[in-house]
């Protein structure tokens, strides 16, 4: 039964990997819009969009994590849940 839970377990987090990617992406078209809005350049711009792209993705994983938590979630279950709402804009 392991030996089945490895190769879908890689393929799952293929599959998440891909979903951030593809919402990364997007995040970072917002932030660099917003970037180019506040006509921002150089060292400015550079910190103002780390900073962008960092607080939407840890405001995800914390409401992710939380609702998790409140479904009392566990092992694979939690995983694949916490996958699932990561890849979610």
């Amino acid at each position: 039964m392991k030996s089945i839970r490895l190769p879908l377990l890689l393929l799952a987090m293929l599959a998440a990997s891909q979903g951030f990617a593809a919402t990364q992406q997007e995040k970072m078209k917002s932030c660099n819009a917003e970037a180019t809005a506040q006509e921002l350049k150089g060292d400015a711009r550079k910190t103002f969009m780390s900073n962008c792209l960092k607080a939407t993705q840890q405001e995800k994983m914390i409401s992710c994590n939380k609702t998790a938590s409140e479904k009392a979630l566990k092992g694979d279950e939690r995983k694949a849940f916490l996958s699932e709402c990561l890849k979610k804009k």
